[in-house]
């Protein structure tokens, strides 16, 4: 039986692509709007409609979020392939997420806003990584090239959904935060409706769980209940305070754990994972891309702490500001530069990489790595004069400081996070292809994470502020320079693949 019909088409692709590029959409709407808004209601009064948390705890709160929603994507991809399948993995996450934002939208206590987070990254966890695998399972026995193209497409919904701080955003700014969540929930709601109405689009694609023998799926099943059992056990003890939660040094400890971790990963593979001469120089070009992919996350993802706390602090929001009662045009709106200047960008960096290739003069992968740590160090030079700006005039700066900093950021990832997704499945040895998968979702979590706790962290003395931008920009630069430095080495390591 074919896994998906052969009747039906859209842009020339299947029909259930449709499915899944609107359901990746609603669900990267419900997020990034959920996401713009979330530092800012941490730390607003509660006389604004905030919690009142200090920057420093909801930095934490932020790191740890963002950082969870990554890693989530691992058991996510586990209880799929398990248990449930993808397509069911894909609505119940969607479920997920819809309730988390509706709990973030309830004016109750503190318990049902960590737990609406928590709701949310299980659910993140199931949809996102089970979303993509459908995408994929659509163009079995077809070319590279069209997979390649229906890719594309999917990543133009993620970046469309991205843009929804103009409607969540908003809301949440003028009406209220928990109604921005609310709308962030519907907008989940919705992508689940249509997910429903046109699945019949994806046929067979992901309906069962991949094939295993009884005993290990009931020790799979197993698993799952005792796994959200004991979640469960750790939640209530953290809601009636038998067990002390200290967010800030929770995301410490997270932060070390991951990395320990990570080391721990790659050196096991490495010293006893059986592997050739060149698998082994495979793996280290993995592992350095995986200490790049952290740097430039923990850099990018300030999008949603540090650049906003310092857009809604420091920056001149006068633009526009006479249709908001406040004089000012949200803070939110800063968050869909990033998406706009992707949509606008890709396909030039798509054509300059080809046309580049046809000469024979294409960069190799760690010479864009390095272009996009040294992108990333020049944006926050940018910020270091614009924070100098604030500390010298007492005045607010205008957004065109923020608009070139995230241009940078987004040219520098078009450099790197495309490029080293591609490489990972292309070095990885096959035994270790998923985990090595794994390993990118980890460092962007560590990234996440360490982005979240600078967040906390700057702003909290504006006299300092310029001296901190100075110290990312020169991490940036200086891990740029490196990588540029050893791209002929890697590229030889890298052997045949490019």
């Amino acid at each position: 039986m074919s896994a998906v019909p052969a009747n039906g088409t859209w842009l020339g692709h299947p029909r259930g692509l449709a499915t899944l590029f609107f359901t990746e959409m609603w669900e990267r709407f419900s997020y990034y709007g959920m996401r713009a808004l979330l530092l800012l209601y941490m730390t607003a009064a509660i006389n604004a409609g905030g919690l009142g948390m200090s920057d420093e705890k909801g930095g934490a709160v932020y790191g740890l979020f963002t950082a969870a929603a990554y890693l989530a994507n691992l058991p996510g991809g586990w209880v799929a392939d398990r248990v449930l399948g993808q397509r069911k993995s894909v609505f119940w996450g969607g479920v997920l997420i819809a309730a988390g934002n509706f709990a973030l939208a309830l004016p109750a206590g503190m318990t049902t806003f960590y737990l609406g987070l928590l709701v949310i990254c299980l659910g993140t966890g199931m949809l996102k990584t089970n979303c993509s695998t459908l995408v994929g399972a659509l163009y079995q026995g077809d070319s590279g090239s069209r997979r390649d193209a229906a890719f594309s497409i999917y990543y133009v919904g993620i970046n469309l959904g991205a843009l929804s701080p103009l409607v969540v955003g908003t809301i949440g700014e003028t009406v209220g935060y928990r109604w921005g969540f609310l709308v962030g929930g519907i907008g989940m709601v919705l992508g689940l409706i249509q997910y429903q109405l046109t699945g019949k689009w994806l046929g067979d694609a992901g309906v069962a769980p991949h094939p295993a023998a009884p005993r290990e799926r009931k020790r799979a099943q197993r698993l799952l209940t005792g796994s959200l059992g004991a979640l469960a056990v750790l939640v209530l003890l953290a809601s009636v305070g038998v067990l002390p939660l200290n967010v800030v040094q929770l995301a410490n400890v997270t932060g070390a754990a991951m990395i320990a971790l990570a080391i721990a990963f790659f050196g096991n593979v490495l010293l006893f994972g059986k592997l050739t001469t060149a698998e082994k120089k495979s793996v280290a070009v993995i592992a350095i891309f995986f200490v790049c992919a952290a740097v430039f996350w923990a850099g990018y993802e300030q999008a949603g702490s540090t650049l906003n706390l310092f857009a809604r602090d420091h920056t001149d929001r006068s633009f526009l500001g006479s249709w908001f009662a406040s004089g000012q045009h949200p803070v939110s709106w800063y968050q869909i530069a990033q998406s706009v200047f992707v949509l606008t960008f890709a396909p030039v960096f798509a054509w300059i990489w080809i046309s580049l290739g046809k000469r024979g003069r294409d960069p190799s992968a760690g010479a864009k790595f390095g272009l996009g740590l040294l992108q990333l160090g020049m944006s926050f030079l940018v910020m270091m004069v614009a924070a100098q700006t604030v500390l010298h005039t007492g005045h607010r700066v205008l957004p065109v400081w923020l608009i070139v900093t995230y241009l940078l950021q987004t040219t520098g990832e078009l450099c790197l996070s495309p490029i080293g997704l591609s490489n990972v499945t292309k070095l990885a040895p096959a035994r270790y292809g998923a985990q090595m998968m794994g390993t990118w979702f980890l460092g962007a979590a560590i990234g996440n994470l360490a982005a979240g706790l600078i967040g906390g962290e700057i702003g909290a003395d504006l006299a300092d502020m310029p001296a901190q931008f100075a110290r990312m920009a020169l991490v940036g630069g200086v891990s740029g320079f490196i990588m540029l430095a050893l791209a002929r080495p890697v590229r030889a390591w890298m052997g045949a693949t490019r």
